[in-house]
């Protein structure tokens, strides 16, 4: 068990419960971490927090609507009572605003960006108390170029990707490292790949195939980019968006 890269880090997850946030979760509790691990479902917190102490670790998990400022400052304090400090924050939830309504554009900023500035805010006492002290924000690839189909969310991203390298700069002098992942197109059960399928089978051929390495991405991609962004072989990395895509940004 020596060999584990992330043997006893303390490590949150905002939105751990499925899909990104929850391969996340399962690839660091294989690397030794303890997690805490929140989402708006308590059901399927409850049912991904037993599948993570499989792997024999700790596992914290409690709900939390991460549009509500109270209580992601109560699941911080929680989780780190629990867990006895924090090393790292993921921040993977996400409003999915993929309309152009008031809705969609307060979604993005309350959920993509401000849970974001929130956890990480809450969070930064005990960062700054660890020798390892990381955040990793989730964003995607619609952040880097122009996405007419998902406006309030590709700029909700957008804003994500200039404030983790914002502070990334900001906290450099304390050796807190800053990164993002930005994933493609990713698909998963139960998520919006797998539901275009049915509900919109033309989209999803026409994504599908113009992915250059060829059909959607797995979690597993994302989990493997976090994984190694949160060990100490990227002790030296911080300020970056790492675009995790097969080659779909590159595409016209």
């Amino acid at each position: 068990m020596t060999d584990l890269p992330l043997r006893d880090q303390c490590i949150l997850i905002a939105g751990g419960s499925r899909g990104i946030g929850l391969a996340i979760a399962d690839a660091l509790a294989r690397a030794g971490a303890a997690l805490s691990i929140c989402g708006r479902d308590p059901h399927a917190l409850a049912d991904a927090g037993e599948t993570l102490l499989r792997h024999g670790g700790r596992v914290h998990w409690q709900p939390c609507d991460l549009a509500d400022p109270a209580q992601i400052d109560g699941w911080i304090a929680a989780a780190s009572e629990a867990m006895g400090g924090i090393d790292a924050v993921v921040n993977n939830a996400s409003g999915y605003g993929h309309g152009n309504d008031d809705a969609s554009w307060q979604a993005g900023f309350d959920i993509d960006l401000m849970a974001a500035v929130r956890s990480n805010r809450a969070a930064l006492p005990w960062l700054r108390r660890s020798r390892a002290g990381a955040i990793l924000n989730i964003s995607s690839i619609n952040a880097l170029r122009p996405t007419p189909r998902a406006a309030a969310y590709s700029t909700a991203k957008a804003a994500l990707n200039y404030y983790t390298v914002s502070l990334a700069k900001e906290l450099a002098p304390e050796r807190i490292r800053v990164n993002a992942i930005a994933p493609g197109s990713i698909e998963f059960a139960g998520g919006l790949w797998d539901r275009r399928r049915d509900e919109a089978p033309a989209l999803y051929a026409q994504i599908r195939d113009s992915i250059p390495f060829g059909g959607f991405g797995r979690v597993e991609d994302v989990a493997n980019a976090a994984l190694f962004l949160l060990s100490p072989q990227a002790r030296w990395i911080t300020g970056q968006v790492l675009a995790v895509d097969g080659g779909q940004s590159l595409s016209p």
